[in-house]
């Protein structure tokens, strides 16, 4: 599918430790910047992206992000930047190159289609879904609460089409799609780093979802 051209939105204490977040992306149909694209109707369908993706198909990557602290950085008062695996610097819509450093960016996109009215509510809502902890194998603890994202994309003036956070440990609504609408931005993630924790590798695996009732 040739896309428009673009719109802005109106678009025991031990030195290091590890913190790891894997990425899932999930789309169903049933019960500081961003774009904000018009498509063409179509017959009813949601399509979401999370990290690495393919246009309007299934793709089964999850992306890891993480942050190893080093001894210097324990309660450095600072939140620490996450990196990650994520290669997918351009939008799988038009190619525009909405995430210029992947590895430390993950691309959000969605998009909800319907051909009229009937076809369907008028929007779609995407969400995020987080357990309450990271954990480690010998069942130490962060809570997910550690972690928090800013957003961003060049070329737009809007920061809030897929909104910034921070990890609840349970559902969070990020963003409602329109019907005919591809809306997406870059996440960036951050480790809190406000509390000394036993060393160990902490993971977690987060979803991102885009349901249409």
């Amino acid at each position: 599918m040739r896309a428009p051209n673009r719109v802005k939105a109106p678009r025991r204490l031990l030195p290091t430790r590890s913190v790891a977040v894997l990425l899932l992306c999930g789309a169903q149909l049933g019960a500081a910047w961003a774009w904000s694209i018009e498509v063409s109707p179509a017959p009813r369908r949601v399509f979401l992206h999370v990290g690495n993706g393919s246009a309007w198909a299934n793709n089964p990557s999850i992306n890891l992000v993480q942050v190893s602290v080093s001894a210097a950085q324990l309660l450095s008062g600072a939140a620490l930047p996450m990196t990650g695996n994520s290669t997918q610097a351009t939008s799988l819509l038009d190619n525009w190159l909405t995430c210029p450093t992947p590895a430390s960016q993950v691309l959000i996109g969605a998009s909800y289609r319907r051909s009229n009215r009937g076809d369907g509510p008028a929007s779609a809502t995407l969400s995020v879904n987080s357990p309450a902890y990271l954990s480690t194998p010998g069942g130490d603890t962060i809570p997910f609460s550690q972690i928090s994202w800013t957003v961003a994309a060049p070329g737009s003036p809007r920061p809030d089409v897929i909104r910034a956070g921070t990890f609840s440990g349970a559902s969070q609504t990020l963003a409602t799609v329109p019907a005919n609408r591809y809306i997406e931005n870059c996440h960036s993630f951050f480790f809190a780093n406000s509390a000394l924790r036993a060393a160990g590798t902490y993971g977690g695996r987060v979803t991102y979802t885009l349901s249409s009732p």
